[in-house]
């Protein structure tokens, strides 16, 4: 009797122990899962911030065009060509140099920043030798001006929707690369085009490709940027790349902005600063101040800012993920430069 009662409690406070047992097995399971989630939600975000590498043969190539110095990029996805601003009057030669060693016969879109001769000199030339099946400009009405009455009236000849954009629009790029508009609104265009300050009224807008982007800004300056960050929009500034605005200016990239943006790289078109003539660059873009501006605020390194004039046309490419910048010509200028 004594030793089958004995054997009773052993085989109790063994049970016990074993479901003891089992319980702590089952809070270390738990613990596991939540390091698991965890470990997700890490990679989750990395995967939300793009690679540079050296090399990336992906579907997406965006072309800074070495035109002088207008702004003339090139974007090609797998399905579509898009040309954002056409370089000026006196550079179209060179336009249609870039786009024919490019072998663009057909562009999609023509996006045309703002109404000034060097960003739409060019627009006409486009419209009239290229098959454009889309224009896109900021909505300014420049009336008799001749370069902007010129692209109007070839776009109207070939009967060619010419569309305003404001923020809040988006665009399909094709290849699942998009481009969403976060400037100016309806009202900052009709504010800024009444004062005549065009710059103002550039369209600002982000091309998105997986974990990469890219912001375009035209000329906008500290005052279309300064609307930007109090707007909506501000969360989404933060981009791969940075399309400098206004050539290089110092009345753009200020420092908050450039604190938002936050790119890892900044490409520039500007040209010859020691040719001040016809469209030549008499302002000396780049100016120090943006340099400055991009490095310390921006947190670009300097080896990751390129300027059309010293390395000639700049070709970005990217596979949604990974992403590679190539100069026609490599140039170490900003050394002395930002000493000047």
């Amino acid at each position: 009797m004594k030793k089958l009662l004995t054997l009773l409690m052993i085989t109790v406070f063994t049970t016990l122990m074993i479901g003891c047992g089992s319980g702590s097995g089952n809070v270390s399971q738990e613990k596991n899962e939540v390091s698991a989630t965890d470990t997700v939600k890490e990679n989750s975000s990395q995967s939300q911030k793009s690679s540079k590498t050296n090399n990336v043969d992906g579907d997406l190539t965006i072309e800074m065009l070495n035109v002088g110095q207008g702004d003339a990029v090139l974007i090609q996805t797998k399905t579509q060509n898009i040309l954002i601003d056409t370089s000026d009057t006196d550079e179209r030669d060179k336009l249609r140099e870039e786009l024919d060693k490019a072998g663009v016969k057909k562009i999609d879109k023509l996006i045309l920043s703002h109404a000034h001769a060097d960003h739409i000199g060019g627009a006409k030339l486009v419209i009239e030798n290229y098959d454009v099946k889309e224009v896109y400009n900021d909505g300014t009405d420049r009336g008799s001006y001749n370069v902007y009455k010129g692209y109007i009236s070839a776009a109207k000849k070939k009967n060619i929707p010419v569309k305003a954009l404001q923020a809040g629009d988006k665009l399909n790029f094709g290849g699942k690369v998009s481009f969403e508009v976060f400037y100016p609104t309806e009202e900052l265009r009709a504010k800024f085009s009444a004062e005549k300050d065009y710059n103002d009224t550039s369209i600002v807008g982000k091309l998105t490709f997986g974990d990469f982007s890219m912001l375009f800004t035209g000329d906008a300056e500290k005052v279309a940027e300064n609307e930007q960050l109090n707007s909506s929009y501000k969360k989404k500034l933060k981009s791969t790349v940075l399309k400098a605005a206004h050539h290089g200016s110092k009345t753009s990239a200020g420092a908050e902005y450039m604190k938002a943006v936050s790119p890892e790289c900044v490409v520039i078109s500007a040209g010859d600063p020691s040719d001040p003539t016809g469209s030549g660059n008499s302002y000396g873009h780049p100016h120090n101040q943006a340099l400055n501006s991009y490095i310390k605020n921006g947190g670009v390194d300097k080896e990751n800012i390129f300027w059309t004039f010293e390395n000639g046309t700049i070709t970005i490419t990217s596979d949604g993920k990974n992403w590679a910048v190539k100069p026609e010509q490599k140039s170490k200028w900003i050394n002395s430069w930002l000493k000047k």
